[in-house]
């Protein structure tokens, strides 16, 4: 598939995602590590969940943003890079890309256009133990969760 053109999803069902406030929280629970997204990177990963492709994922961002198109193409493709090595999201051949045009309409009463900041992965590592505990499988019985079963 060309690269314009495609589409990627989230991870799920070993990736798991919430919005709250303004902020993406994403928890990989088959490597126990947590992300957090704010804001353009919050605003790239809600294009990812609307499926969109590369291309109109760049053309919403460059409308939505103030900066040079190198400066915003180079910045989203390095950042879903790092998305795609850290297995959130995945390159999908079977969806279908949705098109700008139904949704491009929400970005054109933008009057004034904030300036592009580089969209940043945070990663968390310090509850890895405990978001790798199974609570429905990998518990010992008589122990309970947050317990790991003993082999």
């Amino acid at each position: 598939m060309e690269k314009n053109h495609q589409v990627f999803r989230v991870n799920s069902p070993q990736v798991v995602c919430e919005t709250i406030d303004g902020e993406v929280v994403i928890v990989n629970l088959d490597k126990g590590y947590y992300y957090s997204l704010l804001k353009t990177g919050a605003d790239v990963w809600s294009r990812i969940e609307r499926q969109l492709d590369r291309h109109s994922l760049i053309q919403e961002m460059m409308q939505a943003f103030e900066g040079s198109a190198e400066e915003i193409t180079v910045a989203i493709d390095e950042f879903v890079e790092n998305l795609q090595l850290e297995e959130l999201i995945v390159a999908d051949s079977k969806i279908e890309s949705v098109s700008i045009n139904n949704n491009s309409q929400k970005n054109s009463g933008i009057t004034q256009k904030v300036h592009f900041e580089k969209p940043l992965l945070e990663k968390f590592t310090d509850m890895e133990d405990l978001l790798l505990l199974d609570p429905i499988h990998e518990v010992d019985v008589a122990a309970g969760w947050p317990n790991a079963k003993q082999a």
